[in-house]
């Protein structure tokens, strides 16, 4: 399968030459609006279950990935060994996110704990509202650690006779953290409830 991938679309192509001639036709209905697609945004590439096989024949290596509504969309392989979709969160914008709130937490590291934990609390629930979906856990996880990490370095900062342990700030997240928990089905079960009785071709 082919992908093409803009600022905020993605299409699939079963075939390369729907998929080149797709972008050919968009290029030139774009030009007479006086309008471009974004060279560096938009582009083709292999995906899809056997983009992986397809081309370890042709001696290249691990199909690209390409990131989409802040996440990474990776060709992927289950427990079972079977293709699937991983989306896991982008790095450039979790990290973005965690810079924010560094320079939040300064501005609030006199407050009264129980406020910083339910002002955290706050964003970490509402963080993963969005980015808890099926093989993101790692991500996930990853962000609430980080999370812990400036909290604890900013209740350290308030006094220097402050000795907040990890044990301390372990109590404290369990009590004010959401923990981290996968909130949103497959694609494709959402696609089947809403449908239930599609058929292919239907």
């Amino acid at each position: 399968m082919k992908l093409l991938g803009a600022t905020h679309l993605v299409i699939g192509f079963e075939h390369e030459g729907e998929a080149r001639r797709f972008v050919a036709d968009m290029r030139q209905r774009m030009e007479k609006f006086a309008l471009s697609l974004h060279p560096e945004k938009t582009r083709l590439l292999e995906f899809g279950r056997y983009a992986a096989e397809r081309r370890v024949r042709r001696g290249l290596g691990k199909p690209e990935t390409f990131n989409f509504l802040g996440f990474t969309h990776i060709c992927g392989r289950s427990r079972q060994g079977v293709f699937q979709l991983k989306r896991q969160t982008r790095r450039d914008r979790m990290r973005a996110r965690l810079r924010a709130l560094k320079e939040e937490l300064q501005r609030r590291m006199h407050e009264p704990i129980p406020l910083q934990g339910k002002w955290l609390g706050q964003v970490v629930r509402g963080y993963f509202a969005y980015h808890a979906v099926p093989t993101n856990s790692k991500a996930m996880n990853t962000f609430r650690h980080y999370v812990t990490d400036l909290w604890r370095r900013a209740l350290q900062h308030r006094s220097q006779r402050d000795r907040t342990t990890w044990i301390r700030i372990a109590q404290l997240t369990a009590e004010f953290l959401p923990p981290v928990r996968i909130l949103h089905p497959w694609p494709s079960e959402r696609f089947a409830v809403k449908y239930p009785k599609w058929e292919p071709g239907a």
